[in-house]
């Protein structure tokens, strides 16, 4: 007999777990970028066990995978707005969403970066207006991108890695306006990346991952800088731990006598 963390987990099963993820963003447990990389876990996990990791350090019991179509969007809400007029304004970090997202950017820069915000809506609304300006929304890869609106003489594009069609990816729509200006959506791969901490169920969930397909599970290791932040080096690039040596260099001849 099966042992029962080894049962495979059925769509709905699925389902169920990405809604329970659904309800932990609304109530400020998950970020957006946490939010968007357990909704992929949990569509590709394949055992109970597997699934179980996804959830397993948020409170409450799993509820039913939803049957009624996605909150229609919200209408009349007031905004939070981030405007620059000949200058810029860029929010990042760590902050909450519990309401529409208004971008003005006039003959300026606005950067909105999603990846970290706490959304307590069910989609994150964006009504952006560029001027002779630009205005950057980044959001983690994997999220469902909804890009409208019009670009004279200006460009409105998105640039992210969507989630297959058909999964209940977190969903970011985007009104753009562009007079000569920009209005673009990237995602981590676009840009400079962020400081993730390894969280404790990414760390279950790879290696039983690692057990279950008999390849070892490696974490990498970076070695301190002695040059000290901000200075670059050939060798501080990321690698698993292992016997240094260090180089090798050839004696120095001194002066003639």
């Amino acid at each position: 007999m099966n042992d029962s963390g080894e049962m495979r987990v059925s769509d709905a099963e699925r389902e169920s777990a990405v809604e329970w993820l659904r309800v932990a963003s609304v109530e400020g447990r998950l970020t957006l970028g946490e939010l968007t990389e357990r909704t992929e876990a949990a569509y590709t996990a394949r055992t109970q066990a597997e699934l179980a990791v996804v959830t397993s350090d948020l409170p409450g019991v799993r509820p039913a995978a939803p049957a009624s179509p996605p909150a229609p969007r919200p209408a009349g809400q007031a905004r939070r707005w981030f405007v620059a007029v000949m200058g810029s304004s860029k929010q990042r970090g760590t902050w909450r969403v519990d309401k529409p997202i208004g971008a003005v950017a006039l003959m300026g820069d606005v950067v909105v970066d999603l990846r970290q915000a706490e959304v307590r809506t069910g989609a994150v609304e964006i009504m952006a207006t560029a001027v002779m300006g630009n205005v950057k929304i980044i959001v983690p890869d994997g999220v469902d991108v909804e890009l409208d609106g019009v670009a004279i003489m200006g460009e409105k594009k998105v640039q992210v890695i969507e989630a297959p069609p058909g999964t209940q990816a977190p969903v970011v729509r985007v009104t753009a306006y562009a007079v000569m200006g920009d209005v673009k959506v990237v995602g981590d791969s676009r840009t400079k990346p962020i400081k993730k901490a390894w969280a404790a169920w990414r760390e279950q969930w790879e290696e039983m991952r690692g057990e279950l397909t008999g390849e070892p599970h490696h974490r990498p290791i970076r070695p301190p800088n002695p040059a000290g932040p901000g200075h670059h080096s050939p060798h501080s690039s990321w690698h698993t731990a292992g016997p240094q040596h260090p180089p090798q260099h050839p004696p120095q001849s001194g002066p003639a006598r």
